[in-house]
């Protein structure tokens, strides 16, 4: 893919001995903003919403918020936002069909939702694999290497979805652990809400049904990509606690316009021990950073504030219209587009590298895909096509 900026070495980047010019490393750092904003309008294959609107609130920049331990915990300090995080639960809680008392969640990193959820199903399942599509996020595999659990792949349908009979053979023929007689591991199915390269959203009450065949099952969504979209979709897909998830975790940045990665992680009470909680060191605490960023909270409040629930609804219903649009555009190019119905992922034949070096676009073999959340305009989809119809021309003649 061609870089954005210019290739800087390291010694030009290198922190010295000796305090730098702070005007010139400032202007520096400001050439880049400028660049990284131009060149967004471009960048049609990552799934972030460029689109921000939180101007107003830069002087945010130059307060310490970090939330420690659970939201709902007690300071020591005032430099937190929990109460705002809390609020943010709330949000994502609703439209993950659960209501805030049955979970507990907390702002987060992008993908440590995933790592929350496989720690809590481990002590409720200690023996079982885990399942995850071919198609689910490389986290995946990443937080079960850390965890040292066994992850094993599951095949999918031509749409992106999990095959729900090929988990049932999977966890049958893992069914049994030592001793040989008494009940089966159980499973941990990683179900994912928005796959990478296609935008699919695995059926969690077929899977459930399906990896009985090893025992109990616990179900994680993996709603990164996903979740506020399938949310303010209709039909509303079977994705959530609503539908029978333990844990789901979802990305703030991706359909919302925020400047920094942020994830929400989710999972329901009655599955996490009681903890009696302290003063500080022996603080009640279930999250994975204990410290985290209360920056990250105060921005997801500030622009879901700025939408409201129906703002979120008119956002994702733009946006899918947009993807519809992309579609039938492409498909008069020729470039054989697919869309999963309600995603705002549009995959299409790869084009050749000029093309997918102008708008940054995302590949796997001879698939390409953009993404059309909010920064995505119907302009840039016609100006996107017609390089694909003119490549298209250049490769028939």
């Amino acid at each position: 893919m061609r870089a954005i900026l210019p290739v800087l070495s390291l010694a030009a980047l290198a922190i010295g001995a000796q305090p730098s010019e702070a005007a010139a490393d400032a202007d520096r750092l400001l050439k880049l903003a400028y660049t990284l904003r131009g060149e967004g309008q471009r960048v049609l294959g990552l799934p972030g919403n460029l689109d921000f609107r939180l101007e107003g609130l830069v002087p945010l920049l130059g307060v310490f918020f970090n939330n420690v331990g659970a939201p709902g915990s007690g300071d020591a300090s005032p430099v937190g936002a929990k109460a705002y995080e809390r609020a943010v639960v709330e949000y994502f809680a609703a439209a993950a069909g659960a209501g805030v008392d049955e979970v507990y969640g907390y702002v987060a990193s992008s993908s440590e939702g995933i790592l929350h959820a496989l720690v809590t199903a481990r002590r409720v399942l200690p023996h079982a694999r885990v399942y995850a599509s071919d198609q689910a996020h490389y986290s995946v595999k990443r937080a079960c290497d850390l965890l040292g659990m066994e992850l094993v792949t599951v095949g999918s349908l031509p749409e992106g979805t999990m095959d729900a009979e090929d988990l049932r053979i999977q966890s049958f023929v893992r069914r049994r652990i030592r001793p040989v007689f008494g009940p089966g591991p159980g499973a941990i199915v990683v179900a994912t809400c928005g796959t990478t390269m296609r935008g699919a959203v695995d059926d969690i009450v077929a899977l459930r049904t399906a990896a009985l065949a090893a025992g109990a099952v616990y179900v994680h969504v993996d709603a990164a990509g996903g979740g506020l979209i399938a949310a303010h979709s209709d039909p509303v897909p079977n994705w959530s606690f609503a539908h029978g998830a333990n844990s789901v975790n979802i990305c703030g940045h991706k359909a919302l316009d925020l400047p920094i990665p942020a994830g929400i992680c989710l999972v329901r009470r009655d599955l996490l021990p009681a903890q009696d909680g302290g003063e500080y060191v022996a603080a009640s605490d279930r999250t994975v950073a204990c410290s985290r960023s209360g920056l990250a909270a105060l921005l997801l409040w500030a622009r879901l504030r700025s939408l409201g629930r129906t703002g979120m609804a008119a956002l994702i219903r733009r946006c899918q219209d947009t993807a519809l649009y992309a579609h039938r555009r492409l498909e008069e190019a020729g470039a054989h587009p697919g869309l999963v119905p309600g995603s705002l992922t549009v995959t299409f034949d790869r084009p050749p590298p000029w093309v997918v070096d102008k708008w940054h676009l995302t590949c796997t073999g001879s698939l390409a895909h953009i993404v059309t959340v909010g920064h995505v305009t119907r302009a840039a989809v016609d100006a996107f096509v017609a390089d694909v119809g003119a490549a298209r021309l250049a490769v028939a003649t």
